[in-house]
């Protein structure tokens, strides 16, 4: 579980040799994480937000977005 504002950008690392994604559960982003890449989004919505890997749906968290 993390903790952000709306309006913070975050960072989403993935240090893998394999694609990864965080996919918002209510479909509020999608991020596609290339192999030993970054990539940074704006948080734009306040909310709890279950989000997962579409490539490997075993990986999951929460991201709690205050206003």
């Amino acid at each position: 579980e993390v903790s952000a504002k709306v309006g913070d950008t975050i960072e989403w690392v993935n240090k893998d040799m394999f694609a990864h994604t965080a996919t918002a559960r209510n479909g509020d982003f999608d991020v596609n994480l290339p192999p030993k890449n970054t990539v940074t989004s704006v948080l734009s919505k306040a909310g709890t937000v279950e989000y997962y890997c579409r490539y490997h749906p075993n990986m999951k968290a929460v991201l709690k977005i205050a206003p």
